[in-house]
């Protein structure tokens, strides 16, 4: 069963508030996040402010022209922020190893999902952000499996 939840993120305080929140949950550290939006909405600036929330010191890079970005949290914890905005042949997925990268412990989070849909796992939670006329976001948060839901309680 689906469930979603509509949250509101006046300014980039909230999101990190959001964030921070996210990051204290137990159940994030083996999940798989997407994350959808327009370039612009702020995907990038969320997966900073969880990064942060989780302990991530030094520099968050967008992994635009990487395809991915590793990270590990002080407690050992593997995390790797994907974007897929440039990837165009499902053949990049096993070339790149991120099958195995999927499959091992550890945080994953994807911008641009829809790029790699066809070889994609299910996402735990999937944040979809709409900016607004102002500064504010509108993220429609799906819980989409079981971690999920209990990632949105």
């Amino acid at each position: 069963m689906l469930e979603s939840r509509l949250v509101t993120w006046p300014d980039e305080a909230a999101c990190a508030a959001w964030a921070a929140a996210l990051a204290a949950r137990p159940e994030l550290r083996d999940a798989y996040l997407e994350l959808d939006g327009p370039l612009g909405a702020g995907k990038t600036t969320f997966v900073r402010q969880l990064l942060r929330a989780l302990g991530v010191a030094g520099r968050i890079k967008s992994p635009t022209y990487a395809v991915v970005e590793p990270y590990v949290l002080p407690d050992g914890l593997a995390v790797s922020h994907f974007d897929f905005y440039r990837f165009d042949d499902p053949r990049e997925w096993e070339d790149a190893g991120f099958r195995d990268v999927f499959a091992r412990p550890g945080l994953k989070i994807a911008e641009w999902p829809e790029k790699a849909r066809a070889v994609l796992p299910p996402p735990d939670l999937r944040l979809a952000i709409a900016p607004q006329d102002d500064e504010r976001r509108l993220v429609t948060v799906e819980a989409c499996t079981a971690r999920g839901r209990a990632l949105l309680a």
